[in-house]
């Protein structure tokens, strides 16, 4: 079986590590990562995000475990455009998260058009933070948690931002 997923990723986080443990477990993995010009346009909050290539390397680090765990292939591929590469006719399951599902039924909506069987969108339920809060990359970026959810106090937010 064939999954894709797409997204930003910056920084990885448990919520993402879910996501691709959920996609290893089905089948081999094609994750879209945003290009430089899309990235921008993704976020609900205007924030720096870091460039491509250093997302890409993070990006490959953290896959690469997945894979040997599941042996599974994977693969990364820019994503030009928010529907990404979900619509090709090759993947079997789409993977998101529960704010992404909207766009799982619109790739669909695509494929259908383009003859293709939908896919099966599969939701992860987010990861909360250790303040009941969903754990974000922009959460993150703002120093109020850490890539596990963990709450950083004023010292620890300093520190981690040095």
């Amino acid at each position: 079986m064939d999954v894709a997923l797409g997204g930003t990723f910056d920084p990885v986080h448990d919520g993402h590590r879910k996501l691709f443990e959920r996609a290893f477990e089905l089948g081999d993995v094609t994750v879209g990562l945003t290009s430089d010009e899309l990235a921008p346009k993704t976020r609900q909050v205007d924030r720096p995000v870091r460039s491509y290539e250093e997302r890409e390397a993070d990006l490959e680090n953290e896959l690469e475990a997945f894979a040997e765990e599941h042996d599974r292939d994977f693969e990364i591929r820019t994503l030009e455009k928010p529907t990404g590469i979900a619509p090709e006719s090759q993947f079997d399951y789409l993977v998101v998260s529960p704010e992404t599902r909207e766009g799982g039924d619109r790739i669909n909506e695509i494929r259908r058009e383009r003859g293709h069987d939908p896919l099966e969108v599969v939701v992860v339920p987010h990861v909360r933070a250790e303040d009941g809060d969903i754990i974000s990359s922009t959460r993150i970026v703002k120093g109020e948690i850490d890539e596990h959810g963990n709450v950083l106090d004023g010292e620890r937010r300093n520190a981690d931002q040095e």
